[in-house]
């Protein structure tokens, strides 16, 4: 995919392996996906975003929310080449675990050959807290619509 300035790039529910490609100077783009996994499924994204161009930015968060026996990888790996001095790229991976059996796996990379970036990554795990569950339930909604509420707003990207 080549990113045109300014764009959003939905990869929401899709699977396999995807370049983002910012080749013209003062390119941006806004690279988002979020993923609701259940049962025996098992789903895998890697995600390069390359920077070929100075002074181009990009921002990508990637969600999940893992449960039953389902299994998410989620793979975001940044290139800065040489001559894309003064780019800025940002990558998050954030996985929400419903389930002891659900696995998740969040392998964020960078690849930085210039010298003058702004340039991180992040990757978190987590499951739904009690305290917000207590908290949910004590305003009148069953623990059901608690952690549906929950979940709905971690995948809400903005």
């Amino acid at each position: 995919m080549n990113a045109q300035k300014k764009n959003i790039i939905d990869v929401s529910g899709k699977s396999g392996r995807y370049e983002v490609i910012l080749n013209r100077a003062g390119m941006e783009v806004k690279i988002i996906g979020a993923f609701h996994l259940a049962g025996n499924t098992k789903h895998e994204l890697s995600l390069f975003i390359v920077h070929k161009a100075p002074r181009t930015r990009a921002e990508t968060e990637l969600r999940g929310v893992v449960e039953g026996h389902a299994s998410l990888t989620l793979s975001g790996t940044i290139i800065i080449e040489k001559k894309a001095q003064k780019s800025e790229s940002f990558l998050r991976e954030k996985v929400l675990l419903l389930s002891p059996t659900a696995k998740a796996e969040a392998v964020p990379n960078l690849e930085i050959l210039a010298d003058d970036v702004k340039c991180s990554h992040a990757a978190t795990m987590s499951n739904i807290s009690e305290e917000q569950i207590f908290y949910l339930m004590s305003r009148g909604l069953t623990r059901k619509k608690a952690e549906k509420m929950i979940v709905e707003g971690f995948l809400q990207i903005g």
